[in-house]
């Protein structure tokens, strides 16, 4: 039996905004977020966003947006 994971929830990440401070990635409490090789963030987990809106509150830049997927 196979199980599909649907996401509930998108991130997007405005990259000339983000200066890569990584409060993102230290608040994430589901580790959806990480800083890529460009000092950016990037959401390398995204089905794992259960949009509690962290990483976007705590982004000092306002470079996140956590986006409801409607079903």
């Amino acid at each position: 039996m196979r199980i599909k994971i649907m996401k509930k929830y998108t991130i997007k990440i405005n990259i000339d905004w983000c200066k890569g401070c990584e409060l993102c990635v230290a608040f994430c409490p589901n580790n959806v977020l990480q800083i890529g090789d460009d000092r950016k963030a990037e959401a390398i987990r995204e089905e794992d966003c259960t949009g509690c809106l962290v990483c976007e509150y705590k982004c000092p830049d306002f470079s996140i947006t956590v986006i409801k997927i409607d079903k």
